[in-house]
């Protein structure tokens, strides 16, 4: 099982978002947690780089994370807005 940290900012941002897209956002953790880094059946589930990853939590919304190569550790680095996500 994996172990996955959610930064503060993040979780500031999460608690602005429609209570939708949270309880979509929580599925999300867990199925890192149980699954991994590699969510293929998330909508839009890319590679962005080493060890990033990015999935839409809905058209409007996104997550992306990071998954050092080795580990069981992901950090859920950004969730918000597509428009401003850091990819």
């Amino acid at each position: 099982m994996h172990q996955v940290r959610i930064g503060k900012s993040v979780l500031r941002r999460i608690e602005k978002l429609p209570f939708r897209i949270q309880q979509r956002f929580g599925n999300l953790v867990q199925d890192l947690e149980r699954k991994g880094p590699l969510q293929p059946l998330w909508p839009n589930f890319s590679r962005l780089g080493p060890g990033k990853y990015h999935c839409h939590l809905s058209y409007s919304w996104v997550a992306c994370w990071y998954h050092e190569k080795g580990t069981l550790r992901i950090e859920v680095y950004y969730a918000g807005s597509r428009e401003d996500a850091p990819y």
